[in-house]
């Protein structure tokens, strides 16, 4: 049975329009799910400025700053498979709740770690905040893309993920008006503070901006928790399952069944190289902006925060285009524009780089769950599995990062290191090529591409 609606844009690519796209029903879970895209995107995006900040507060290299990107993401790659288990055993309800708890466990977390005055005990908490994020997207993404016809799953999941945008503006606002001191010490200042004996508390203060911001959002996660503890879901996801011998029997080759699904497989690949593409661009833009432009701190800020209302419009503008443009294709026209925008900012670095550092945003939008729906097409009972191979991927968030702060050092120039997003960006335009041509998954059947309710 081939997989519909990726092939091309005729009579195939026009299926994705047809069919429901929110539920019948259970409208109130569909709506609690969506939000926590939200909740995700905004501690995403905190994290960018986090690195500045530590890199400042700690007196941190540009490759130890980016740390704080690896805790997060490597907790991705150590928590999805046993989200995904817990999902198979359990549903996706005790997923998003145990999420949710872990989520808030890792921020509240920041309060200690401020309290030691060392950068581990922050990595250690962003790691467990990591974790719990882990839970949320094995979750939550394929939950989405199931949650209604299959026919308008990559349409319902960038629907959601829609609210991921805001959630990322929100964060990077709140980091660059609640973290970002503004205030920004000449070496001449630094050296007069350490005569006095005053730079280390000055060092301290700068730290502790970053305690409230993080307490605040733990509350509100937990918060968030209870709701959608005390909301009603679908039965088959509600209530624990009871899984029999004939279904636990079915389970046990799933891995391998994945595993040899060419169309999952590159698709994971994909995945680790978007992602890592999307972190890198993000997590070393203040540091390119400082190192090129005249933008302070908080100007850096909210440049960021322009990246992320690209981001934000391209998903608006671009899931109405899934309608007549088949999403493979349409990924890979945007990974094309996204390397040649990539080329200006490493060889025009300065004010015009930075503003196609900026528009690789737009282009970025639908990549994340266009990949992810593609990835879990028909995959039927193995989805919660399929969905936990594409959320390990998100660990090219934790290598790219650092290694382009890396390779920019070993280059004498940062804009040089941006060579390895453009990289990602080829790999994207190769998948989503080929992705119309890859052999369905094993075992799909008419059952496979059921949604779990209507």
């Amino acid at each position: 049975m081939s997989m519909p609606t990726f092939h091309g844009s005729g009579a195939k690519a026009r299926s994705t329009s047809s069919g429901s796209l929110f539920p019948a029903s259970h409208l109130a879970a569909f709506l609690l799910t969506t939000s926590i895209f939200f909740v995700w995107g905004m501690s995403n995006n905190l994290t960018d400025i986090l690195v500045q900040q530590f890199r400042k507060s700690f007196e941190l290299s540009n490759v130890e700053a980016q740390l704080v990107q690896t805790a997060i993401f490597a907790a991705y790659f150590v928590m999805a498979t046993p989200a995904a288990l817990l999902l198979r055993r359990f549903g996706y309800k005790v997923g998003l709740v145990v999420g949710l708890v872990t989520f808030g466990v890792g921020t509240l977390s920041f309060l200690p770690a401020a309290a030691v005055g060392r950068y581990t005990p922050f990595l250690i908490a962003l790691f467990v905040t990591g974790c719990g994020q882990a839970f949320l997207e094995t979750a939550a993404n394929p939950l989405i893309a199931q949650f209604g016809d299959s026919a308008t799953s990559e349409r319902r999941l960038n629907f959601s993920q829609a609210f991921n945008p805001p959630g990322t503006v929100a964060g990077v606002l709140i980091g660059t008006w609640f973290i970002f001191s503004g205030v920004d010490k000449t070496p001449a200042e630094v050296a007069a503070m350490k005569a006095q004996g005053t730079y280390t508390a000055y060092l301290h203060g700068e730290t502790m901006r970053v305690v409230p911001t993080y307490v605040a959002m733990g509350c509100a996660v937990l918060l968030l928790a209870v709701f959608i503890a005390r909301a009603k879901f679908p039965a088959s996801l509600d209530e624990k399952l009871l899984v029999d011998t004939t279904q636990d029997k079915a389970s046990a080759g799933a891995y391998g069944r994945l595993l040899r699904n060419k169309g999952l497989m590159f698709a994971v690949v994909a995945q680790f190289f978007y992602v890592g593409a999307q972190i890198s661009t993000w997590s070393n833009l203040i540091f390119y902006l400082r190192r090129y432009t005249t933008l302070s701190d908080k100007g850096s800020g909210y440049f960021l925060t322009g990246t992320l209302i690209a981001l934000m419009v391209g998903r608006i503008v671009s899931v109405p285009l899934m309608r007549w443009i088949a999403p493979s294709r349409l990924i890979a026209i945007y990974a094309v524009i996204n390397c040649g925008l990539i080329a200006v900012g490493m060889f025009d670095p300065g004010m015009t780089g930075s503003i196609a550092l900026l528009a690789t945003s737009f282009f970025m939008s639908v990549m994340f769950p266009t990949i992810f729906a593609l990835g879990v097409k028909g995959l039927g009972e193995d989805t919660k599995i399929a969905g936990s191979f594409l959320v390990m991927a998100i660990l090219g968030g934790a290598v790219f990062p650092p290694l382009l702060s890396w390779i920019g050092k070993e280059l004498g120039s940062l804009a040089l290191g941006y060579v390895l997003p453009g990289i990602g960006y080829v790999v994207v335009a190769v998948y989503a090529l080929m992705a119309p041509r890859l052999s369905p998954p094993v075992g799909a059947d008419t059952v496979a591409n059921t949604p779990l309710y209507p």
